[in-house]
Formats: C-alpha cells, structure tokens, sequence
C-alpha cells in the first residue's frame, strides 16, 4: 500500500499559490460527522493559512456523502466559486452498499466538475474500517481535507492561469 510509510499531508516539498483571490465552497457529509468534522477542519485551516479569505470561504453541509455531488451542483449553480471541495467518508460494510456510494460520489464529484468546468475536489475516504478513516482524519496517514483543500487552491490557479 503506497501510504503505509507516510503522511500524504506535507506540501513542503511543493509550492501551493496564494488562495487570497479565489472563493471556495465546502460541502461536508454529516454522516460519519467526527471523521467529516476533522476533514473540514483541515481543510478549512488550510484554506486560511493559504490565504483564504474568511468571507470568501461558504461552508454547507449535506446528509451523507451520496448527496455531496448535489451540494456542491447547487453551490456552483449560486454561488461564484473558483473550486468547491467535497468532503466525507464512507466506511466498509457488510453490504454492497459501499461499492455503490463510493461510485455514485466519483462519478458525480467529475461530472460537476465538467458541468460547470470547475474543479470539484474529491475529498471522500473510502475505507475498509474506522481505524483507515481516523488515520486519514488528522491520524499517521495526514489529513485528506488538508490535501483536498491544496488541491482546490492549485486547481484554482491552474484555472486562472490559462483562462488569463
């Protein structure tokens, strides 16, 4: 497994640009909420210490992360955003339920994304069991809403870059 030995979250072997001239939305699942909550605060830090601006950050939330495509439809629909980050998490069960939420949500997240041609990040963990989901919520393996949040902020600037 590629991500046994490392934490995924440290950027310091890369340059991320300025967020200060870019508008953000978050959408975050309340399903699996003390997972979703520490994406969101690692996202949400992240965004600010790039220099995000407080007022140009909308945060929603939504009841699982099925529903995350919509959300972020409907924040691009009324909102003028640069990138819409999309975070929750989806943990292994008994059941083939897993494999169709998890497929739902991709699919969804790029088609949002190609709707509207703005980046729609995929910030969802999908793992076998909580242990995986706690180690990729702030745990030894980083924060994926650290790293979807430098994500929106590159993709962002890639948009602004070439639209200029």
């Amino acid at each position: 497994m590629s991500t046994q030995l490392k934490n995924l979250s440290d950027f310091s072997h890369t340059s991320v640009p300025s967020a200060a001239s870019y508008h953000f939305g978050i959408v975050v699942a309340e399903w699996n909420a003390a997972i979703t909550n520490a994406l969101y605060e690692g996202a949400y830090e992240s965004l600010i210490e790039h220099g995000a601006l407080l007022e140009n950050i909308y945060t929603y939330s939504v009841p699982g992360s099925f529903e995350l495509p919509s959300g972020a439809d409907i924040l691009l629909k009324n909102r003028k955003l640069d990138a819409v980050i999309c975070l929750g998490c989806v943990i292994q069960g008994e059941t083939r339920h897993f494999d169709f939420i998890c497929t739902a949500v991709a699919n969804g997240t790029i088609n949002v994304s190609l709707k509207y041609s703005k980046p729609v990040i995929f910030g969802v963990l999908t793992t076998d069991n909580q242990q995986q989901a706690d180690d990729r919520a702030g745990g030894k393996h980083g924060n994926k809403g650290v790293e979807a949040a430098i994500t929106a902020i590159k993709m962002a600037y890639l948009a602004e870059t070439l639209n200029s």
